[in-house]
């Protein structure tokens, strides 16, 4: 179920919309893929302002300097080679006029971002661009935008490109519920998620990954609480991580491929 190639000399760019959608969607394939030696960039795009912190904060501090702070933590748990902050606005959930802000994601130039993040591509030799899907996951303004930015960045530069989602049959039977993706999509009042059908690809480890996986999300301290993500309960429910290739074949493939529907090799 889990292959271990070897992808020294290979790089991958994983674009994301705030801090913590990283760990959430994407943490399990981060920590496999350092494992395997490949570099790993990871480009975020917003600091996530307009969440609220379910902690305290510190005298001084803010949301965004305590969620960039998380996230430079589970990057380390995960074995991000490098980090890099696009600088834009959280856009908040749709509707919102936040969304207008000069500075918002949704509001931005596409094109400009794209062309800014095909550089760092091209720049870092990174022939896989992981991205959102087209509907955002959930539907959220900022991880529609990444879907746009990253697609583009990837076909600039001619890489091979991941959309990632989630099975929402999958969850409906193992983790009804049970996973982050639920509360956000209730909150964006949108459906979420593929059908089983819809997807190629699904990511999975070992005990191992899922523990520090579970690190790195609950590392995001202002945004998950650990007994949203119960130990007993989190594998079911974030065990596997999904994708849609767009393109040739990439470093996400080389990790093996554990989805209900995938090919059985000949």
């Amino acid at each position: 179920m889990t292959a271990s190639p070897d992808l020294r000399g290979h790089t991958v760019l994983v674009l994301h919309a705030h801090p913590d959608d990283e760990a959430i969607f994407t943490g399990i394939t981060l920590r496999r893929l350092a494992e395997a030696g490949a570099r790993t960039v990871l480009v975020v795009a917003t600091a996530g302002e307009l969440g609220s912190s379910r902690l305290p904060l510190r005298p001084g501090e803010t949301i965004p300097e305590r969620r960039v702070a998380e996230l430079e933590r589970a990057a380390e748990l995960l074995g991000v080679s490098r980090l890099i902050l696009l600088g834009k606005r959280d856009s908040g959930l749709p509707g919102w006029t936040a969304g207008e802000h000069a500075r918002a994601l949704a509001a931005a130039d596409p094109l400009h971002l794209a062309r800014h993040v095909a550089e760092i591509a091209d720049d870092e030799g990174a022939g896989t661009v992981v991205h959102d899907d087209e509907h955002g996951i959930y539907g959220h303004p900022d991880h529609r935008a990444v879907f746009r930015i990253g697609a583009t960045a990837a076909e600039m530069v001619q890489a091979s490109a991941y959309r990632m989602t989630v099975d929402r049959e999958h969850l409906h039977v193992t983790a009804r519920d049970g996973h982050l993706v639920h509360g956000a999509a209730r909150a964006a009042a949108v459906p979420f998620g593929r059908a089983t059908a819809e997807i190629g690809l699904a990511v999975s480890g070992s005990g191992e990954h899922l523990t520090v996986k579970r690190e790195a999300m609950i590392a995001h301290a202002s945004q998950i609480a650990p007994d949203e993500v119960p130990a007993a309960d989190f594998a079911a429910a974030y065990g596997y991580e999904w994708y849609r290739r767009s393109g040739k074949p990439g470093l996400l493939d080389a990790l093996g491929n554990v989805h209900l529907l995938a090919p059985v090799p000949a």
